[in-house]
């Protein structure tokens, strides 16, 4: 394989661990996410003072209830959404680690997840999972950030690759288990991900993942997006609907809308 040797280590990490974590590509665009967040907090909390963009984050908890968080993140999905630099500035922090593991050609999901989870909220936990188990394609990669550090039961868990396929092969002693039965039965494997702010993670939803409780006393901030090659397959999330092609190059571009003479 004609890779460089930053590339072959990557690609070695990726196909033995599922995953990775790497310092995100582009800082200013990480700053204009996190600020432009913390802006429209402040906003639509009345928090007028504040100036730490992070340690006001990481206390959201003390301005906004259970109740009201599922609003008080809509509102934030909404104001986001309008923003076209959004997108691009979230595929730039991934950029050449995207490239390396999916290719160059990309297509990226079309809605940027925002998610919210307060300090004890239940609501916010999501049990264990594969997302190509409810119809993704396998060869899309989620590309997860924090606005905030994440550490502990503030983060997300995930089965390494060598214990997902050892899962994988052995799927018939725990496809009756429920998820909460499944998670205790895989528990001591799992990995709780260290990932500061500045930092991303580049992960396949093939594997099992989920998080838990957020016992920490700080609330987190993440958005997750999904990137895969723009011509390799797709499950149920189709091209135009879910996601949509940011990066096809010349030739596929001419290939596409190639149409061979017809002979008379």
């Amino acid at each position: 394989m004609f890779l460089s040797k930053k590339e072959e280590a990557l690609t070695v990490e990726y196909l033995q661990q599922g995953h990775i974590v790497r310092p995100v590509a582009d800082k200013n665009s990480l700053k204009w996410i996190r600020d432009k967040i913390f802006d429209l907090s402040k906003h639509e909390l009345g928090l007028g003072d504040a100036q730490f963009p992070t340690s006001c984050l990481d206390m959201i908890h003390e301005h906004v209830s259970l109740k009201e968080l599922n609003d008080f993140r809509v509102k934030m999905i909404a104001q986001i959404a309008k923003s076209p630099q959004i997108r691009s500035s979230i595929y730039l922090l991934a950029k050449p680690h995207i490239e390396w593991i999916a290719g160059n050609e990309l297509a990226m999901q079309r809605n940027c997840n925002l998610m919210v989870h307060l300090a004890n909220d239940n609501s916010a936990i999501f049990p264990i999972h594969s997302d190509v188990w409810s119809g993704n394609s396998p060869y899309e990669v989620v590309f997860w950030f924090p606005l905030v550090p994440c550490f502990d039961t503030k983060s997300m868990y995930i089965l390494p690759k060598t214990d997902s396929d050892e899962v994988y092969r052995n799927f018939k002693n725990y496809s009756h288990l429920s998820a909460s039965e499944f998670y205790e039965e895989i528990k001591d494997r799992l990995i709780f991900l260290d990932i500061p702010f500045g930092h991303g993670l580049i992960f396949s939803h093939a594997l099992p993942h989920g998080n838990r409780l957020n016992e920490e006393n700080e609330t987190r901030w993440s958005f997750d997006v999904r990137f895969k090659n723009v011509i390799s397959p797709y499950g149920n999330k189709k091209l135009g609907e879910n996601f949509l092609p940011i990066t096809i190059r010349p030739a596929t571009r001419m290939g596409y809308h190639y149409k061979k003479p017809e002979l008379l």
